[in-house]
């Protein structure tokens, strides 16, 4: 058997597996391994986790949304971070009813480390950005920095 008859034969086998998943390429992307365009893409926002000297900043990209969207609870030693946004259209005119509903929600969990105060988590709103300080104990304020001498 030739080179070129190997690659052949190699490429047919693709496509007897694309055949058998076609009914479902509708549904489910098998080349990226994720949704196709005919469904809603689940979006999970962006997050930016900033270190400073008293407190920990986390910033979450969510525009779009109400303050009155976002359940924010800690569990444990978990912060929980979620929203959820529901909207109805209905348009009426005398030859057609057209009514449409947009769902979108995410959910996010971090793992708190033992110096945040837990009780004392501020989360504001503002222009499309979910911001949460949470502030450190005592103790670890003055752990966060350390002078270290090259020796």
């Amino acid at each position: 058997m030739s080179t070129k008859e190997l690659v052949r034969k190699r490429e047919t086998l693709p496509s007897i597996f694309n055949d058998f998943f076609r009914p479902w390429e509708s549904l489910f992307d098998f080349n990226g391994g994720g949704l196709t365009s005919n469904l809603r893409p689940v979006n999970i926002p962006a997050v930016n986790i900033v270190e400073q000297k008293d407190s920990y900043e986390v910033s979450l990209a969510a525009p779009g949304m109400k303050k009155d969207d976002f359940n924010i609870d800690v569990e444990g030693d978990t912060l929980f971070i979620s929203a959820e946004k529901k909207e109805e259209k209905e348009e009426k005119d005398e030859k057609y009813t057209r009514k449409e509903f947009n769902y979108s929600s995410f959910s996010r969990s971090f793992s708190l480390p033992d110096s945040v105060i837990k009780d004392k988590i501020d989360a504001t709103y503002e222009n499309g950005l979910l911001r949460l300080v949470l502030p450190k104990t005592d103790e670890a304020k003055k752990a966060s920095s350390k002078h270290i001498s090259v020796k």
